[in-house]
């Protein structure tokens, strides 16, 4: 698979870079996987901030409302009973739960070529010689992303991240910079527009191609 590749001004290289089928190109029966993956991201970044107290910990309430029997009322023992307002909370979070889900480690890299594959089915796969913004600007990146026709939501993957290209990228909405080795399903489901360099692309290539999935 061959796709149109850009050089580092953003012109249209002489040659087209080529896609590894083992990556992007691979079968793709259902979503139930890609569906996990998504999930599984989203559960492992949830932070676990829901708290209710229980009866012991809602203050006052050490005091008989009314004696046992005589009243005609029913008996209570505490004004902070669980049917009572003000009372505690009988089976609400008490922020230690756990909602992280785990994947195995062919599962996900499994999900990724598949995530990479519809992407690449739908022509949202864009290859860079190389994304360098020498001077940090933001405008320098906006310009070259539009150039290349990198919109909406961008993932930028590259071999390794400089100070300049973060910062570069970091007041621009909807664009992500990623390590190519931290490539995840979310992200890339996510993505309008995937800007990978050469580079990238090659180290992409021994992570999740053919002999990789063959060990």
């Amino acid at each position: 698979m061959s796709v149109p590749t850009y050089t580092k001004s953003g012109s249209k290289a002489t040659s087209p870079a080529k896609l590894d089928s083992a990556v992007f190109n691979v079968e793709l029966k259902n979503h139930e996987l890609l569906k996990q993956a998504y999930q599984a991201y989203l559960a492992n970044g949830r932070e676990n901030l829901a708290k209710t107290l229980r009866r012991g910990e809602v203050s006052g309430g050490g005091k008989k409302p009314w004696k046992q029997k005589g009243t005609g009322r029913a008996r209570f023992g505490s004004i902070r009973v669980p049917i009572w307002r003000g009372g505690g909370i009988t089976f609400g979070p008490l922020g230690k739960e756990n909602y992280s889900k785990k994947m195995t480690t062919g599962a996900k890299r499994t999900s990724l070529r598949q995530a990479l594959t519809l992407k690449s089915q739908a022509n949202k796969i864009i290859i860079v010689e190389d994304f360098v913004v020498n001077d940090g600007k933001t405008s320098t990146a906006s310009a070259l992303l539009n150039k290349i026709g990198a919109t909406r939501r961008v993932l930028i993957a590259v071999e390794n991240k400089t100070p300049e290209l973060e910062r570069s990228v970091r007041n621009l909405k909807n664009v992500e910079l990623v390590q190519s080795s931290y490539l995840n399903t979310y992200s890339v489901l996510n993505a309008d527009a995937i800007v990978i360099t050469t580079k990238a692309l090659s180290a992409v290539h021994t992570w999740l191609g053919a002999k990789e999935g063959a060990k």
